[in-house]
């Protein structure tokens, strides 16, 4: 299978979020990553856009009882830059998380250009 994007981890708050993670929740994060950079029309079950967030999408996994959500952005429309993630406990996105996501993502852009 052909890889249609590059994934870019901005800074350190992907890895930090991941290493937390139990081995399985790793698998299952590392799978839907291989589908984001494989598929070229990724599900919404997996990648979904933050409704009124310009350019700031959620990666999606579920394992088992958990839901983790990985901040990311397109630059160049091919790579995914990650940014931070979390396990989410609510039916809302948390506001505080989105809010942490624009900052890292306005920061990526204004010292990449």
């Amino acid at each position: 299978m052909n890889q249609v994007r590059e994934l870019v981890f901005y800074r350190h708050h992907f890895h930090e979020f991941f290493d937390k993670q139990s081995e399985k929740a790793k698998e299952k994060i590392d799978y839907v990553l291989f589908l984001l950079t494989h598929i070229d029309k990724v599900p919404e079950k997996f990648l979904k856009h933050i409704e009124g967030q310009k350019g700031l999408y959620e990666i999606r996994v579920e394992y088992s009882s958990n839901i983790f959500r990985i901040f990311c952005f397109f630059d160049k429309g091919k790579i995914v830059v990650l940014l931070n993630g979390y396990q989410k406990k609510t039916q809302k996105t948390s506001f505080k998380e989105i809010e942490t996501a624009n900052k890292l993502m306005n920061e990526y852009f204004s010292t990449t250009k």
